[in-house]
């Protein structure tokens, strides 16, 4: 999410810019770790693809001198990094920090069920019990988890870790959704460090677009003008005013209201500016310290965007607004607003007041939490009709680009607080959220995918060749902002001779064509809702068959189960694509789910462990069938109404049809496409070039043998020859 104002962005240095000549490069590698810097900084880069760095790398998108391409060159890298099964952000991330594959350390997907929870309850992966709970006589904490964040041990072993918005480091109680008088399952403890700064959320308002024209102006009241004056702002024309929107935010109401300025001094009426404010603040004329920001002034030939903080919101939530059209007699004028968004104080344990503390010192440091990039304003899917209905793909395309830039600079300001605020700190772990939200968004890259989501015919010689060039420059965007990030997290560190930067990402990604409906297909094949849910992330689906004695308000039994599990794992298999337009010309088609994997049953319908078999892709709360779709086919994407693929008969809900988006993971992991990066260097990485094909559950237990930390039991990587 981004931000403007708020950032203490310090000097651009030579790293930042990339002007590093080989002694820059030699000072950074020579050396030992000094004092008042993180023994190791660890920096996902959600989503980041080898082959997609290598090319960018290649072409001169990205600079071998700094970031990305600077631990390349100068430490080790990974030609491969298989990531887990399925491949999602929040499996991925878990295994990273547990070194635990993800049926083993039990986050199976970015949502599913619990058994635990009532039918129609699901859990999101990013705050589900790490390393599971236990079920029998009530679910509880367990006592032996399956999986263990290295935190755990690392701070057992006295080391300090910090986490800068990495998933599953929270200060959450983690209870079972929809069961009443739930206990918790995973204390927050276990999922606090040092100094946490756990992950953002979004309310109400939530996104929205406005169009207004000269007849919504009038004169600004006396007041209006005599603040603006007060805050030294000059208009040459009248400054007129509008009213741009009335809303309640977590009870506190807000009026929105918009001034106009032409700041040009030109002789002419050229409106050029707009300020927006809430009327019971006024604009006030500053300064504002953070997380405040006053008024939001915006010129959009200058930057199309701003922030605006929400005077007196209890969860210190806040705006961006935007500017994406403004005619200098106001006769159009296009605005857009972001979502409401904050870091959650009341999701916080009380067990762990220090998290509100780490929470409030990057409140007045960074600023508020920033809106990333939303695909909700892309896809136009903020209300029907849409807001954004009347904006030309060019100025939303302008809104999406304007997140991805702040919203890494905010969460790279985020990581550089929690470095400054903890020198002395063993390990630091972020996140950036960039380039997976572009990738998501824009990664046209096969010929049997629509360039017009509501074009059946926008395939293959119909696609958009404009279209398919601008998507591409986004993606190469999203990589050069997350490089900017990793060169600046190396700067703020003082060097790689003062820290070991490892950067590492969950997944790889792959462009899909195909949106699939899967509940339709279980519906087609009668199988009824109430005894068989399906819940889906991206391209897996977790099948949960509503089995008394396990689910609250189960219905199943032990003999139906068997049968209902079979027809499910038919239903997958005989799923097929028959059309040749995407199928490639095989002329009998191909079945659409690459694997199919059935939870492994006991021999007798009263063994009391009957519905809690796990292997080596079933965890405990996965689903009773767990499927895995191939590479261009996805479940999310299906639009409302669908829309029918080029070939495919006509339906008003087809299993089959055109996806309004275009990236997407959670494949299989053995696939070359999903597979993650690792770059790492530092002073106590002397080594470099290839470590060959490695997996991202190796990570964990590598950094705790550079700290002499023994891994935990349930570890099932095995440590790189990472550091000497």
């Amino acid at each position: 999410m981004p931000q403007a104002e708020s950032f203490h962005r310090g000097r651009v240095s030579a790293v930042l810019r990339g002007w590093l000549y080989p002694a820059a490069v030699a000072g950074l590698l020579l050396g030992s770790a000094a004092q008042g810097a993180p023994r190791v900084v660890l920096i996902s880069l959600d989503g980041a693809t080898p082959t997609l760095i290598d090319e960018f790398l290649a072409d001169g998108t990205l600079t071998p001198r700094r970031g990305i391409g600077l631990l390349k060159s100068a430490g080790v890298y990974a030609a491969s990094n298989q990531t887990v099964t399925p491949s999602l952000t929040a499996p991925g991330h878990i295994a990273i920090a547990t070194g635990a594959s993800a049926a083993r350390n039990d986050v199976v997907a970015n949502t599913f069920l619990l058994i635990a929870s009532p039918f129609s309850n699901p859990i999101s992966g990013f705050g589900a019990p790490i390393g599971g709970y236990d079920t029998q006589g009530g679910p509880h904490e367990s006592a032996h988890p399956t999986a263990e964040p290295l935190w755990v041990k690392l701070r057992a072993a006295g080391k300090k870790v910090v986490t800068a918005t990495f998933p599953g480091s929270d200060g959450v109680d983690v209870k079972v959704p929809g069961l009443a008088g739930s206990p918790v399952i995973q204390p927050a403890q276990y999922r606090t460090v040092d100094y946490t700064i756990p992950y953002g959320t979004a309310t109400a308002p939530f996104q929205k677009g406005f169009t207004l024209g000269a007849s919504d102006f009038t004169a600004a009241p006396a007041a209006t003008v005599s603040q603006l004056a007060a805050a030294g702002r000059t208009s040459f024309s009248p400054v007129l005013e509008a009213h741009l929107e009335t809303f309640t935010s977590s009870g506190v109401p807000y009026a929105i209201k918009v001034a106009a300025l032409d700041t040009s001094n030109d002789g002419r009426i050229n409106y050029d500016t707009l300020v927006l404010f809430d009327q019971a603040q006024g604009i006030q004329p500053g300064p504002f310290p953070l997380p405040s920001t006053g008024p939001a002034y915006i010129k959009p030939s200058d930057k199309i965007s701003a922030l605006f903080y929400l005077e007196g919101h209890p969860q210190k939530a806040g705006v961006r607004y935007f500017v994406t059209y403004l005619a200098p007699d106001l006769s159009t004028v296009r605005l857009a607003r972001s979502s409401t968004t904050y870091i959650s104080r009341t999701a916080i344990s009380p067990s762990v007041p220090q998290v509100l503390a780490d929470i409030d010192d990057i409140l007045t440091h960074v600023g508020f939490w920033q809106p990333q990039p939303d695909y909700r304003i892309v896809e136009k899917l903020d209300a029907t009709p849409s807001t954004f209905a009347s904006f030309p793909d060019a100025e939303i395309e302008a809104i999406y680009e304007e997140l991805v830039t702040e919203w890494v600079k905010y969460q790279t300001e985020v990581a550089k607080r929690a470095i400054a605020r903890n020198p002395d700190a063993d390990l630091v772990m972020t996140y950036i959220e960039q380039p997976d939200g572009s990738e998501h968004q824009f990664l046209l890259t096969d010929p049997r995918q629509p360039s017009d989501p509501h074009d059946p015919n926008s395939i293959g010689s119909g696609q958009d060749p404009a279209k398919v060039a601008r998507y591409w420059q986004y993606i190469k965007k999203a990589y050069q902002a997350a490089d900017q990030a990793v060169a600046a997290l190396i700067e703020a560190v003082g060097g790689l001779h003062n820290s070991n930067v490892i950067v590492v990402s969950d997944h790889g990604f792959a462009p899909f064509h195909t949106a699939v409906n899967l509940n339709q297909a279980l519906a087609e094949a009668g199988l009824r809702s109430d005894q068989v849910k399906a819940v889906t992330s991206g391209p897996a689906a977790n099948i949960y068959i509503n089995l008394k004695g396990r689910e609250p308000g189960g219905t199943v039994t032990p003999a139906e189960f068997r049968v209902l599990q079979k027809r499910i794992v038919e239903v997958l298999q005989n799923l097929k694509d028959e059309n040749p337009n995407y199928t490639l010309g095989f002329p009998r088609g191909w079945p659409v789910f690459s694997k199919i994997f059935a939870r492994p049953l006991p021999s007798s319908d009263s063994d009391p462990g009957f519905g809690l078999g796990t292997n080596a892709y079933i965890g405990q709360d996965s689903g009773d069938v767990f499927a895995v779709l191939r590479v261009g086919y996805n479940f999310d994407g299906v639009q409302n109404p669908p829309v029918t693929r080029r070939g495919d008969p006509a339906s008003a809900k087809p299993v089959l049809s055109l996806p309004n988006f275009y990236g997407a993971h959670g494949y299989m992991s053995t696939l070359p496409e999903m597979s993650a990066v690792l770059y790492a260097a530092g002073p106590d990485i002397r080594r470099r070039g290839s470590l060959g094909k490695v997996r991202n559950i190796d990570l964990a237990p590598s950094i705790l043998a550079l700290f002499g930390v023994t891994p935990a039991a349930t570890v099932e990587g095995r440590a790189l020859p990472l550091f000497h």
